[in-house]
């Protein structure tokens, strides 16, 4: 059975930064395309970016582009989002998903395992 475990999360003020971690277990990490997404009051769950498992190959969304970096360690299996440059707008709870699609996927449905999520608070 797939677990992730997401932490980092917490309170930063704008212009600050933040590092997610997400856990990965019950399965082949290097296998698996990891997924990050955000979901803020009221709106639905978007995605921010992720890492493909095949040929190392990232995306991201183009609000968090120059900002955030999607990082993995396939020793510990962990992947990371590194959040500089921190804004109003980065408030959300943030996710971590995994796909079996060997490329970075953006679209929520390719993901099938999430984890509980970690919030992220940035204020002014």
């Amino acid at each position: 059975q797939v677990r992730l475990v997401e932490s980092g999360g917490g309170l930063v003020q704008a212009g600050g930064s933040l590092r997610l971690s997400c856990v990965a277990s019950g399965g082949t990490f290097s296998t698996w395309t990891m997924g990050w997404f955000r979901q803020a009051p009221g709106k639905e769950r978007a995605f921010v970016a992720a890492f493909g498992w095949s040929g190392s190959n990232t995306a991201y969304a183009d609000s968090v582009k120059g900002r955030f970096t999607i990082s993995r360690d396939s020793a510990k299996n962990t992947v990371y989002l590194q959040m500089n440059d921190l804004k109003l707008e980065d408030t959300a709870i943030y996710y971590c998903a995994v796909s079996a699609s060997p490329w970075a996927a953006m679209t929520l449905s390719m993901y099938n395992n999430w984890g509980q999520g970690t919030q992220v608070t940035v204020s002014s």
